[in-house]
């Protein structure tokens, strides 16, 4: 019975590099893309060549897929050959010194001061969900935190007194992240008069819970989040992960250096925090260009 290459390649994403399960899935579905490409030409994975790999690309462009997500397709291709070569499955690599499509990275879309302010005061305080939502809003922009770091969040995670959250992020890769008082006020008027109702008779470490008691889902938040942006009047398209980028945005335009953005962040890479200081200075450049006499 021939070898299930994906599968073992799965493994190898699983244990020895840690991926997350949302990074793991995407690289899968990239390598199985690939797979149903070679099997229609007739070809084990293990065989394909330079030539190939680069006719699978253009195919995948061919079908309407962005440049940002053939590039993507390209690296789960290359970390796929990489695996096979360091298992000397295959003698060199068909991905060696194969360019992606380039794609131009759009600036991140982020929430003006006072659009978080009105989103912040959509939750009604003196409601068990209320409560809960504002402590939420406020940890996700006192924090950067992404949405399944801060749904994954549990009580021992949190330290009020210090002011911080120990949080594990991507590639299971724990980090520090500081948050103001604010956002501990919220938290401490959600923990001390409402978590308990909403927990009931049950047992959790859980942060935040649903109605029922249980953790809430991704998609879950997502929702209330958008409710409450329709009712604060925000137009734009509100997501989780616009609160970060807001975060980011705002701790660079305040004066916050890049390194300390990048840790709170959770970034591997510091190009791509750099990412906010174009939104910063194309800020600047259209003060700039509204008040200067000569502009």
């Amino acid at each position: 019975m021939p070898r299930d290459w994906i599968s073992e390649y799965g493994d190898y994403l699983r244990v020895e590099k840690g991926l997350s399960s949302n990074t793991l899935a995407a690289y899968l579905r990239d390598a199985g893309k690939l797979r149903d490409f070679a099997s229609k030409r007739g070809q084990p994975l293990t065989g394909l060549g330079r030539e190939d790999v680069g006719a699978w690309l253009r195919h995948l462009r061919g079908q309407g897929l962005s440049a940002r997500s053939t590039a993507r397709a390209l690296a789960a291709a290359r970390s796929f050959f990489r695996f096979l070569a360091v298992d000397r499955v295959i003698r060199s690599d068909p991905t060696d010194n194969l360019e992606a499509p380039r794609s131009i990275r759009s600036l991140p879309r982020y929430l003006s001061a006072s659009e978080v302010e009105k989103l912040l005061a959509a939750p009604d305080p003196e409601t068990p969900q209320g409560s809960r939502d504002r402590a939420m809003v406020e940890f996700l922009y006192a924090t950067g935190l992404r949405v399944s770091e801060l749904i994954g969040l549990t009580l021992m995670q949190v330290n009020l007194e210090l002011g911080i959250i120990s949080c594990m992020g991507k590639g299971n890769k724990e980090r520090i992240v500081p948050f103001g008082p604010a956002a501990a006020s919220a938290l401490l008027h959600y923990l001390r008069g409402y978590r308990p109702g909403l927990l009931g008779k049950k047992r959790s470490n859980t942060l935040f819970l649903t109605r029922r008691g249980a953790r809430m889902t991704r998609q879950g938040f997502w929702k209330i989040l958008r409710a409450y942006g329709r009712k604060a009047g925000i137009r734009k398209p509100l997501s989780p992960h616009m609160l970060r980028h807001s975060f980011a945005t705002h701790l660079l335009a305040n004066g916050a250096d890049l390194r300390s953005v990048q840790l709170m962040l959770g970034h591997s890479d510091i190009s791509t925090t750099q990412i906010y200081t174009h939104v910063t200075r194309e800020r600047l450049m259209k003060i700039y260009g509204r008040f200067h006499p000569r502009a």
